[in-house]
């Protein structure tokens, strides 16, 4: 993509039900129907369709959120959408194809269009929202085949030249639908207590919890005769507070939960201990010193490593990006090239949805495009392997991977799913702490850096704007030569790709998860990034951006704050 701004932030986690032959729902019996009738009918127009596909998604949803021990909402949602991807030409060219040198309106209408499809299981009704929007799109790819054909005849001729979509084999998986529930009344409780502790302290302007209990359905077929019913419930606790220091520096702190059942959330106690480590922090934050410019060694602990892997990596790996030209194409011609060190392996694997005892959110069976999931070994002992693929094939990749994902309303392309990095000889986490002392003394750098938790990142991998990225501690500590620690603000790690993973020499033992959301050009995806904690020789880190906006004139109707200690360092 051109100048793509690519987020990371928190998010949850989901489960799989177990068999895949349950019987079609009459959502998908219906959407069988009316694509064999379009297929049918449209089949007789001078330039009919080559391929036509549906999948409607159905989120049945409760939320439960609080802030400063009240009840902000409490509510159950449910939604159906619908999404068409159909195709006039061939496989080798068709009306997807990119048009360079200008902005088509046409390509913003089409990334992104929601349509709302009727909650009942009412097949004329459900048939009808089809009907019509197959027509639309028709009449529209039919137009935009034209310019299309045009745009290549006088434009130079393109760097990649590969087709516009692959053949993939047609899949049949049915799952039962999942449901779930949330005794509302009862969580509302629990997020007062949660949330209560928060306003105690004039010095925290917000402090905020939500629990969300959701059953996603996808169903889908297609004309390669794909007929998929995939369903999986999700649950989600998750807790923010945020302080101001003087300055005007904001501070923020998470906490988040993921399970696939109600039972998997954490118990009071630990949600009650949690809130408490985070007031400790954001106290102890707010008195915390400022971190000038800085380039030196330091370690990122599981989660950060994560982030680190999929903002400087995982987004460059994702191969639609590679027959745009406007894209950078960082890793383009590195196949077969080692990029990390020996023993470094980078798996991103959506059967799995679990890894070391922590749930993982970018798990799926099929893709958005009726692919089956499956493990990509992208880097394998240091050497780049391959990319991540949807149904649009680049150079030397002519298929699907199973990671042609999107969410409801967007086109796919291709993202990532579980992140996995892995290490064939990884060091004690005392002996990576006394490795990161030796770099200080051999580069001879006062402190280094340990960046302990993180809040997400960005990235972008455009060509006319800088290649580079940015990932986003909340807490982060001085570790000087004699071992000292301290605690530290205001730090945005900051670089670009290739020179930050030259810089990266070891790892250890203990891995951390991120599961979050991911936004790109496909909408929100969820995703999880798992890494042991990482020895990078030389990172680079910028001020973060401050509110020039001063702290409350009028004090806030709490009691005043207490004197804290600074806060333990902990994992996680």
């Amino acid at each position: 993509m051109r100048s793509s701004l690519l987020a990371l932030a928190i998010l949850a986690a989901g489960a799989f039900p177990a068999s895949g032959d349950a019987p079609p729902s009459p959502v998908l019996e219906a959407m069988k129907q009316e694509l064999e009738r379009s297929l049918a009918v449209l089949g007789k127009e001078p330039q009919p369709p080559y391929y036509l596909s549906y999948e409607i998604t159905d989120s049945h949803r409760y939320r439960v959120a609080a802030a400063f021990g009240s009840i902000t909402a409490s509510e159950e949602s449910r939604h159906r959408w619908l999404d068409v991807d159909l195709r006039v030409g061939d496989y080798e060219l068709d009306n997807t194809h990119q048009i360079r040198g200008g902005f088509d309106p046409s390509d913003f209408a089409d990334r992104f269009r929601r349509v709302a499809v009727p909650l009942a299981d009412d097949a004329d009704a459900i048939r009808s929202v089809l009907w019509y929007q197959t027509d639309e799109r028709y009449k529209r790819a039919r137009e935009r085949l034209t310019r299309v054909k045009t745009n290549v005849q006088v434009k130079v001729e393109e760097e990649d030249r590969s087709a516009d979509f692959s053949r993939e084999p047609a899949e049949t998986y049915r799952e039962p639908l999942a449901t779930v529930e949330l005794d509302r009344a009862a969580w509302e409780e629990k997020l007062r207590a949660y949330t209560a502790p928060f306003s105690r302290y004039g010095v925290i302007y917000q402090a905020q919890a939500f629990v969300d209990a959701e059953a996603e359905t996808r169903f889908f077929v297609n004309s390669d005769g794909s007929e998929i019913q995939v369903s999986q419930p999700r649950y989600r606790l998750f807790l923010y507070a945020l302080t101001k220091a003087d300055d005007g520096m904001e501070l923020p702190r998470y906490e988040s939960y993921y399970a696939t059942s109600l039972a998997g959330l954490p118990d009071d106690a630990t949600v009650e201990a949690a809130v408490a480590r985070m007031i400790e922090d954001l106290l102890a934050l707010r008195q915390a010193p400022l971190v000038d410019p800085y380039a030196g060694p330091a370690i990122l602990s599981g989660r950060a490593a994560g982030v680190f892997f999929h903002e400087v990596f995982g987004h460059r790996v994702e191969g639609h990006r590679l027959k745009d030209e406007g894209d950078a194409q960082t890793f383009k011609k590195k196949i077969g090239e080692e990029i990390l060190p020996a023993g470094f392996s980078v798996i991103f694997d959506p059967t799995i949805s679990s890894y070391h005892g922590f749930e993982l959110n970018g798990h799926y069976r099929f893709d958005n495009q009726g692919v089956r999931a499956r493990p990509v070994k992208v880097v394998e002992n240091g050497v780049f392997k391959r990319f991540l693929m949807s149904r649009s094939p680049i150079e030397g990749f002519d298929h699907s991977n199973g990671h042609g994902r999107k969410q409801a309303g967007f086109q796919p392309v291709a993202r990532q799913s579980n992140l996995l990095v892995e290490v064939a000889d990884p060091l004690s986490p005392q002996e990576l702490r006394r490795r990161l002392i030796e770099l200080l003394e051999e580069q001879d750098k006062p402190f280094g850096l340990i960046f302990e938790d993180i809040q997400g990142g960005f990235t972008m991998t455009g060509r006319t704007i800088p290649n580079a990225f940015n990932v986003l501690p909340i807490l982060v500590y001085r570790l000087y030569r004699d071992g000292r620690e301290e605690l530290v603000r205001g730090v945005d790690l900051i670089g670009t790709p290739l020179a930050a993973f030259s810089k990266v020499v070891a790892a250890d033992t203990e891995v951390g998860v991120f599961n979050g959301t991911c936004g790109a050009e496909s909408g929100g995806v969820p995703v999880a990034a798992a890494s042991p904690a990482l020895l990078v020789s030389q990172i680079e880190v910028q001020k973060k951006t401050k509110s020039q906006e001063r702290a409350p004139i009028l004090p806030a109707p709490f009691a005043d704050e207490p004197e804290v200690a600074e806060p333990r360092r902990t994992k996680g």
